[in-house]
């Protein structure tokens, strides 16, 4: 698979199989997304790469602490509401998964489950911790730069079959996080991949988001028309 086949066919996966991903195949897919940019080469990410027993932890302690009402807890500053059209296309994007996953607006219950999904990592095999230096919490060229390294993540696994989900909710329990994986305090969590084989029967792995059109955000300056 090239690049331009994956960056065209990548979506989001949200059901996965049971089958484990080798390690050896994992650390491929870092050594490569290792190589993304950085401001002056800082590469300030740094990552944990759960599985089993440990990652069934984070999944438990995640969906307790939910349950019972504790308020998520965060590293990073938390982000206000979308408004206007981001409001738009986060709503667009809900109604495009529960439309394939046959969740009824009405129905608490399948809602509350699917929300609950992303607590759990969406029972994927692999979570991928994805943590910052934390020197740099104040500079907020480090959040971008450790993002362009997750993209690079996806991505790689993407091309060798894999698929993953950025998932801000597997760490909105951090303590949790933190206390599971042994992150050092020196690191601020940032988010997780989700991430396996896809489950071809899980519904809303076949959703595919729209994206607006290239002149919709795009200003071309000095070129001849």
């Amino acid at each position: 698979m090239n690049l331009d086949q994956a960056m065209r066919e990548r979506r989001s996966i949200r059901g996965f199989s049971d089958r484990p991903v080798p390690r050896a195949l994992l650390e491929e897919i870092v050594a490569l997304a290792n190589r993304a940019p950085s401001s002056m080469n800082t590469q300030p990410w740094r990552l944990h790469v759960l599985t089993g027993a440990p990652l069934e932890r984070v999944r438990r302690g995640n969906t307790e602490r939910m349950l019972a009402g504790v308020p998520p807890s965060r590293e990073i500053g938390d982000y206000a509401a979308y408004e206007g059209e981001h409001r738009k296309r986060q709503i667009e994007i809900a109604v495009q998964l529960f439309e394939a996953m046959g969740i009824e607006r009405h129905d608490a219950e399948k809602r509350q489950d699917w929300v609950m999904r992303g607590f759990r990592q969406f029972d994927a095999p692999v979570s991928i911790v994805v943590c910052f230096d934390r020197s740099l919490l104040g500079n907020t060229i480090a959040h971008f730069d450790a993002g362009a390294m997750t993209f690079g993540l996806v991505l790689a696994a993407w091309a060798r079959g894999l698929g993953a989900v950025i998932n801000g909710q597997g760490i909105m329990q951090s303590p949790v996080v933190r206390e599971v994986a042994e992150i050092p305090e020196d690191e601020v969590i940032l988010t997780c991949v989700a991430l396996g084989w896809p489950d071809e029967a899980f519904a809303a792995n076949a959703v595919v988001s729209r994206r607006r059109p290239v002149e919709a955000f795009t200003r071309f300056i000095g070129f001849e028309e």
